[in-house]
């Protein structure tokens, strides 16, 4: 499994939706289902998946799917589609 197969798959644990969704677009507040709830759900199956702990600032700043790679590049985990 690689790591945007993680990152996608705590995605889709945290938001839902069908098997196979790509979350490529997906946006805090903007994708259905990523309110507050969701967001620190995604936070917990992020860190549960990369095995860290984001800071309170990189929870904060985590806003999108892409945000989310940059957060874990900074933290030495490259992920590639």
């Amino acid at each position: 499994m690689t790591n945007n197969d993680k990152l996608t798959d705590a995605f889709h644990a945290a938001l839902g939706g069908q098997e196979g969704s790509s979350f490529e677009h997906a946006e805090y507040g903007v994708t259905t289902g990523w309110d507050s709830m969701a967001h620190m759900q995604l936070i917990s199956e992020i860190e549960s998946a990369f095995d860290l702990m984001l800071n309170t600032d990189e929870v904060i700043s985590l806003s999108s799917f892409a945000r989310a790679k940059e957060i874990l590049k900074a933290h030495g985990i490259d992920v590639q589609p």
